[in-house]
């Protein structure tokens, strides 16, 4: 325990020098922390700030959000990209407004049955959300522990980190220790080359420039600021992509888009 203890200091020693702070940070609205952990999945934090502004300017409490079109959520999403994310949101609101009576529940073994909330950001909204002393990890929470515990090893799996982080968690304080674990991993991640890379679960993300992901986002897009358009009028915008016709297959199989009467593409 000795050795957590130094750790635990040295972590806040570092957090009272070099916190961040963040619009979603230290905040009431459990609504507003739901959006900003949705938009932080697999999207850098410097990205998110702005979009966050506008997402909950437009949308201002989860009522508002619920009742909003898609189309016109997928477009205040614009640049974000992974726009399942923000069809996950909405029914997230719908979901908690027409069955929680607009209270995001406070148990991270509901929250994570909710649409594109897996087990770590259930218990990452209970940390941030109420303070509630979850036990999770991510991306720069591992590293920070696979720095500080695994120096000289790879191949170091979450199962091993987890112990470590539930030994760790400041029950009188998990908002803030979370917090600080994540700027000391943004930290170490600035001053080493690629450290997630000894954990077992490191996969390099891959490109994105002439990706179908790129594609995707591309399409829906188009859909969302000129629909309704045409098979063809998508071809067209797309150069003939012949990869548009699979991506289209799969927007309608996911219920991003349908045909209107005209047999045109719609938001649904």
């Amino acid at each position: 325990m000795h050795q957590i203890d130094n750790f635990r200091q040295f972590i806040w020693d570092f957090y009272t020098e070099n916190g961040r702070q963040f619009a979603w940070r230290n905040i009431e609205n459990s609504y507003y922390i739901v959006v900003s952990e949705i938009m932080l999945q697999q999207t850098q934090t410097h990205r998110v700030v702005s979009k966050y502004e506008e997402f909950i300017a437009t949308f201002s409490t989860i009522q508002s959000l619920a009742q909003a079109p898609l189309r016109d959520v997928l477009s205040v999403w614009e640049g974000l990209g992974y726009y399942r994310r923000a069809r996950y949101l909405h029914q997230i609101a719908q979901l908690v407004v027409n069955e929680y009576g607009g209270v995001i529940p406070r148990d991270p073994q509901v929250l994570k049955t909710f649409p594109g909330i897996g087990v770590a950001t259930a218990s990452s909204i209970c940390a941030f959300a109420f303070n509630i002393p979850t036990v999770f990890i991510e991306t720069n929470i591992r590293t920070v522990f696979i720095h500080s515990f695994f120096k000289d090893r790879h191949d170091i799996s979450d199962k091993e980190l987890m112990p470590l982080i539930a030994s760790s968690v400041d029950y009188t304080n998990p908002r803030e220790w979370y917090y600080a674990l994540m700027d000391y991993g943004v930290f170490l991640k600035n001053k080493y080359t690629n450290p997630s890379r000894k954990s077992a679960h490191h996969t390099k993300q891959s490109k994105f420039e002439g990706s179908e992901r790129q594609l995707r986002a591309k399409i829906l897009k188009l859909i969302t600021q000129k629909g309704p358009l045409s098979k063809e009028d998508v071809f067209v915008s797309t150069k003939n992509d012949q990869r548009a016709e699979k991506i289209i297959t799969q927007l309608e199989n996911e219920q991003f888009i349908c045909k209107d009467y005209c047999s045109r593409y719609i938001i649904m």
